[in-house]
């Protein structure tokens, strides 16, 4: 129930809003557009062009995920960044094997919806959300290298998903594992569907994906999601030992669940395809007002509660 509070907040926002004729745009469905970042933008912002670092010994080149505040979520400018760097080492001679890791104490905790929570017509952001859901698990699935993930501390969601579709994951002792997707009200991406009961029998991806428990390094190693458990101070030491051996037996590109790129592909469009009808489902927009408003951040649990209330809308601007 809404406190008397709340509806005074939430009462003061709409006048906020209309007074910045956004309630117009709302009346017109436009609703729900990320921030445009230009690659250019994220390569000459001081801020945004440390968002991911990079470093090459022996033919192998260190990415490193560097927004510790916001626990290396994927925001917009964060995955252009790594977009481009990874199309970098793929072009690379010098670069054989790459290396993805985190700046402690996370690895990263997925993708940052609140950089998409701008005005835009349902359709586009349908779109949207198909076609960046796409290009963010494609990045990984088409990389002609071999990938290793330095799994340092929490990974989460598509940090999970993404990691599964790469060549092997060495796992920080304070690494965890947790992909909450049904907990969202939203299904599995980036292929997990196919790639976690490959990699880890049916039973241990129910655990994850439907279930929503949160995996351990040392229970994701014998479930088959790590290869190595190591101390958390000499991770990037035995990552850096694991990926040379990669490039002096000329490793070839395989995902730790077997697979062809093409399957993947295929699957990962059909699963983009689902987050974006659940992304504008009553239930996703209900739990993620919910979230918001027990954090205590009520400006954007407030865009939700707009989205829901009038979803029987716009929702017909979607058949």
């Amino acid at each position: 129930t809404i406190t008397l509070n709340a509806h005074v907040y939430l009462w003061r926002q709409c006048e906020v809003l209309h007074n910045m004729r956004v309630l117009t745009q709302l009346s017109a469905l436009q609703w729900l557009r990320p921030p445009t970042h230009s690659l250019a933008q994220c390569l000459h912002t001081k801020a945004h062009s440390t968002l991911v670092l990079s470093s090459t010994v022996n033919k192998v080149t260190t990415l490193t995920l560097n927004h510790p505040a916001k626990c290396n979520s994927w925001s917009v400018p964060m995955l252009d960044l790594l977009y481009h760097k990874m199309e970098v080492c793929a072009k690379d001679d010098n670069t054989k094997v790459i290396i993805l890791t985190g700046a402690d104490p996370y690895y990263s905790s997925g993708g940052d919806i609140s950089g998409y929570m701008k005005l835009q017509h349902p359709k586009k952001f349908h779109s949207m959300i198909v076609e960046n859901n796409y290009k963010m698990f494609n990045t990984f699935i088409s990389f002609p290298k071999p990938i290793l993930i330095a799994a340092n501390g929490p990974a989460i969601g598509g940090a999970v998903t993404s990691a599964a579709l790469c060549d092997g994951i060495l796992a920080s002792e304070r690494a965890t594992f947790l992909t909450p997707f049904s907990r969202m009200c939203v299904p599995p991406e980036g292929c997990s569907s196919a790639t976690f009961p490959r990699i880890m029998g049916e039973d241990a991806a129910n655990k994850m994906l439907k279930d929503c428990q949160t995996v351990c390094a040392e229970e994701a190693k014998d479930i088959g999601l790590v290869m190595e458990v190591v101390e958390h101070d000499k991770l990037m030491q035995a990552a850096q030992a694991v990926a040379e051996e990669w490039v002096v037996k000329h490793k070839t590109r395989k995902m730790i669940g077997g697979g062809s790129k093409d399957e993947y592909s295929e699957l990962n469009a059909k699963e983009s395809v689902a987050v974006a009808d659940a992304f504008l489902s009553y239930q996703f927009l209900n739990a993620q007002f919910s979230f918001l408003w027990g954090k205590g951040k009520l400006s954007n649990a407030f865009i939700f509660w707009i989205l829901k209330t009038l979803r029987p809308l716009w929702r017909k601007v979607l058949k």
